[in-house]
């Protein structure tokens, strides 16, 4: 039986009750009387439950967060195109704010969210018989870079700076540039995506510090 007192906790998992029982469901969907449940499967629930709200309650401000920033920028960008007549920022949208005593700085940066195409395979077919051929001549570092640039990451995608690392390679074999133009050819651009990122500094000649707003950098 539990010595957990589940008095004026808030547990992650609900508590049902039935005919006066507390129970909690399980991971196999099985209510488990709340009285057999180990009492550090209890702790470790409750605490879970607490970071958890909390992290959610992070989320929802990070998203506010970032709505109001985007909302922010694009009237300061409205008002410059107002009195200009242009729109402030690079040609992506790529866009830098600075304050007046140039010690914080906002980034906004735009990228291209790409998939690869059926062309990335004959792409991969192509150098690999460039490699079996030129084994012999002992390019062990080049097939390195190779592997890696057609590897995939834990989610299953293509590791887009390696790939995008071989295209740089100067090599003049015919079926080098066929794979070369195969993996451009292969590049679909789905749509894009705006990054905010901040940057502060103790002194105009000072070197820039980035503002984390990742939980892991912190």
């Amino acid at each position: 039986m539990t010595d957990f007192d589940l008095r004026g906790k808030i547990p992650a998992t609900p508590i049902v009750e039935i005919s006066g029982k507390e129970y909690m469901t399980d991971t196999k969907g099985a209510l488990v009387p709340v009285e057999t449940i180990k009492s550090q499967d209890l702790l470790m629930d409750e605490v879970v439950g607490k970071v958890f709200r909390h992290a959610k309650d992070l989320s929802a401000q990070i998203a506010r967060f970032k709505e109001h920033t985007f909302a922010d920028i694009a009237d300061f960008q409205g008002l410059l195109e107002q009195e200009y007549g242009a729109r402030a920022g690079g040609a992506k949208g790529n866009l830098t704010l600075t304050s007046f005593d140039g010690l914080e700085k906002v980034t906004v940066q735009v990228a291209d969210r790409i998939d690869f195409g059926p062309e990335l395979q004959v792409a991969k077919k192509l150098v690999d018989e460039c490699l079996i051929e030129w084994s012999a001549e002992g390019r062990a570092e080049l097939r390195s870079i190779v592997n890696r640039a057609f590897a995939v990451d834990q989610a299953g995608k293509i590791k887009q700076a390696e790939l995008f690392s071989i295209l740089r390679l100067e090599i003049e074999d015919e079926r080098w540039q066929r794979a070369m133009k195969a993996i451009r050819d292969s590049i679909r651009v789905l749509g894009t995506k705006e990054y905010v990122r901040f940057y502060e500094r103790t002194s105009p000649e000072a070197p820039w510090r980035p503002v984390s707003l990742d939980i892991a950098a912190l």
